[in-house]
């Protein structure tokens, strides 16, 4: 085996930090948002279960089977098995059957018959390593197929994720706008009345007027997110977006405590991260099989069989014939080739490498990004309901002044539009929480871990009939 030895190379240049920067040093930060102390144990398979919502946990169940990106990506993984199967294959010798026949003529002699059936034998031993670094470079890229194919699944299991919170989000402010609409109605009413008795004047009327019709647009406006939405689960799961929807409900989740484990677990929970690590063992195996190039190729050949000039003395004994033979060569010149085709793969593993280590840098970049995002946001949750709060108490004063007689309703007005104002920033907030939970979710690598990365044995296993058998 002629090649260098592969060792899996340290994910970055500098010492993997002992824990996460943006976690706070307490474990309940204010704001309420509570994170996982890092003895405790990593989210593992279905990890959407943790935010215990029924609904999304039969979305998801339909997305892992019928969603058409996860199944293009799980056929590049059998066809990368394939290919592990064509490698394997040049181990062994090949034998073959040979049969012919033939007549000719020669005048004035009269027409020969001749038949031939042969056996032939034909088998390069790998003498250098040649065949072994062709196959574990295909086990290898397998495993890089494999985990394509888990990094892919988690991505779409994330997008449902937080289509589905962003459609909840809309629903919720639907329902915020709806009590406005109430509101405002009852508002109008109030003001007519008083106008019609010659309490207050027509301006008043026509301010109601507009806050309600304003409210109004504002709630058809919503329909248009909430039905993209929906749509873009239609598609995740497989399903044509016309007989496609989801009844409404409000956002009512809180963001789960998520297990964020140690930094250094990372790069082993990331299937990207493991992707880019076997892309570089089999770039490092082909380096092994182009330097094979250079030592001579042995074959060993034999054929045996019958030749007769008719069918009925064909296989007697006296028409046997066989011959047995090694042959040797090797390339005495070729312009440098097989020294350009090492440099080739020797590069391609430096630029691997590269990929790798960057691989890990923006996995540790998302992990801490979304950190940031949950922990300031559960911050401006807390801040952003005492704005609600105020602003409640601001409309229920300035209405007592304005019935009073001290203010002009456009003052009640401004306290309406900024209670509304309010309320969405709450709910938009809530959502964000909820979608950049699942953010961090992912970032962690979902509940996969590099020990599910199918084995070099495992990949090589003959596919079964379901997994080979023809889509329609």
């Amino acid at each position: 085996m002629f090649g260098p030895k592969y060792q899996a190379p340290v994910p970055t240049r500098e010492p993997l930090p002992a824990v996460y920067k943006e976690v706070p040093s307490n474990t309940r930060p204010s704001g309420g948002w509570e994170i996982a102390r890092p003895s405790d144990a990593m989210l593992r398979g279905p990890w959407w279960r943790i935010f215990h919502d029924p609904e999304l946990d039969a979305l998801q169940d339909q997305l892992n089977i019928n969603n058409q990106n996860i199944k293009e990506f799980f056929q590049n993984f059998m066809e990368a098995r394939a290919l592990v199967a064509q490698a394997n294959a040049q181990l062994y010798p090949t034998l073959t059957a040979n049969a012919s026949y033939s007549r000719s003529r020669t005048p004035p002699l009269v027409p020969i018959s001749n038949i031939l059936s042969v056996l032939e034998f034909s088998w390069e031993p790998d003498l250098w390593g040649k065949f072994r670094n062709a196959l574990r470079s295909a086990q290898y890229a397998a495993q890089v197929s494999a985990g394509d194919l888990e990094n892919e699944r988690l991505t779409e299991q994330a997008s449902l994720a937080i289509f589905y919170f962003q459609l909840r989000g809309q629903d919720a402010l639907a329902r915020v706008l709806a009590d406005t609409i109430v509101a405002d109605q009852k508002a109008l009413d109030f003001n007519r009345v008083q106008y019609e008795t010659g309490i207050t004047d027509q301006i008043s009327v026509v301010e109601a007027e507009n806050t309600l019709q304003n409210a109004q647009a504002t709630y058809t406006n919503l329909g248009i997110a909430r039905a993209q939405f929906e749509h873009a689960i239609a598609v995740l799961i497989g399903r044509v977006a016309s007989n496609f929807s989801i009844p409404a409900r409000p956002l009512h989740n809180t963001p789960p405590r998520i297990p964020v484990g140690i930094p250094a677990r990372l790069v082993q929970r990331r299937p990207d991260v493991a992707a880019a690590e076997r892309l570089m063992a089999s770039a490092n195996a082909q380096i092994g099989e182009a330097f094979a190039a250079y030592f001579p190729t042995v074959t060993i050949s034999a054929t045996g069989g019958f030749q007769s000039h008719n069918f009925r003395t064909l296989f007697n004994a006296s028409n046997r014939t066989w011959s047995v033979g090694p042959s040797v060569s090797e390339t005495i010149f070729d312009a440098g080739l097989r020294t350009a085709t090492v440099h080739q793969f020797i590069a391609t593993y430096n630029a691997d490498l590269f990929a790798y280590r960057q691989s890990v840098l923006t996995a540790f970049q998302q992990v801490e990004d979304a950190l940031a995002q949950v922990r300031i946001l559960s911050q401006q949750l807390v801040e952003q309901r005492q704005a609600e709060q105020s602003a409640e108490q601001f409309l229920k004063l300035e209405m007592v002044r304005f019935q009073t007689g001290i203010d002009p309703y456009i003052n009640v007005v401004q306290a309406q539009n900024t209670l509304l104002s309010d309320q969405e920033a709450v709910v938009t907030v809530q959502t964000q929480q909820m979608t950049d939970s699942v953010s961090l979710i992912e970032a962690l690598g979902g509940g996969w871990d590099v020990s599910e990365l199918p084995t070099p044995s495992q990949v090589s296993k003959w596919p079964t009939h379901e997994e080979s058998a023809i889509q329609h």
